[in-house]
């Protein structure tokens, strides 16, 4: 499918949030994905990615997840200074305001004329975590989850304490985790302490640990890893497939 896209400001307890949406060009009506970044935004590579997607038949929203922090349209580099800028408003946003976005988000989606109103999300590094934390909105189906950081160490947000965790059973729909095994911001500890919390909750997922570094699925730098990122995108298609394309 050939796709367009443009961007709406949706209103949010804390301000305007200019989420961009990308979707099919063919006027029907598509699955919604919520598609949260890294801490970075917008860049190319979460571009790219969030096109793949619509192109697959979904319309995809991508908030920007610092807009009360950041002007409009900021897009922080991939270099030092763009990932200390990054961690540090990750750890300034207030915890219920990452909520209150996912919330503004798949509102906008249901209410639009090209979404038929089955919902999904998909994450990567802290956008990993935020589609984790939209699962437990009840009528998400089904989440991708990449490399979720912060969920292991209950780090997220100003102060550094979320309850991600201890809110986990909330989840009603299909979770699917991918983990990088060499991967230094989620050890194997903190891996097994997210799994062994899952199979407490009693939660349908799919785990899936590579042989890959952090960010091996952004296509710019080093820890690229094209081929591992093909399949591993099979596997969202997959999982979208079952839980959001089903009556």
């Amino acid at each position: 499918m050939t796709i367009k896209d443009d961007f709406v400001e949706l209103d949010t307890p804390t301000g305007k949030m200019r989420t961009y949406v990308f979707r099919p060009e063919e006027e029907e009506r598509y699955p919604g994905v919520v598609f949260f970044s890294e801490i970075f935004q917008l860049t190319g590579p979460i571009r790219r990615t969030a096109a793949l997607l619509a192109g697959h038949g979904y319309v995809v929203a991508v908030p920007e997840v610092y807009h009360e922090l950041e002007p409009m349209g900021t897009v922080l580099s991939y270099d030092q200074a763009g990932a200390d800028k990054g961690n540090e408003d990750k750890h300034t946003k207030e915890l219920r305001a990452y909520d209150d976005d996912a919330r503004a988000v798949l509102d906008h989606l249901k209410l639009r004329e090209d979404c038929n109103g089955k919902l999904g999300a998909m994450g990567i590094c802290l956008g990993g975590h935020l589609a984790f934390r939209a699962a437990m909105n009840p009528e998400v189906r089904a989440a991708a989850c990449f490399y979720a950081t912060d969920i292991h160490s209950g780090s997220l947000g100003r102060g550094k304490r979320d309850d991600s965790l201890e809110r986990a059973a909330e989840i009603r729909g299909e979770l699917l985790h991918v983990w990088g095994r060499q991967d230094p911001h989620v050890p194997l500890e903190g891996r097994n302490r997210i799994r062994a919390r899952l199979e407490e909750a009693g939660l349908r997922y799919q785990w899936m640990e590579v042989n890959a570094a952090h960010a091996f699925l952004r296509d710019e730098g080093y820890r690229y890893d094209p081929a591992l990122a093909l399949l591993c995108l099979g596997w969202v298609f997959d999982l979208f497939q079952r839980r959001l394309r089903a009556s």
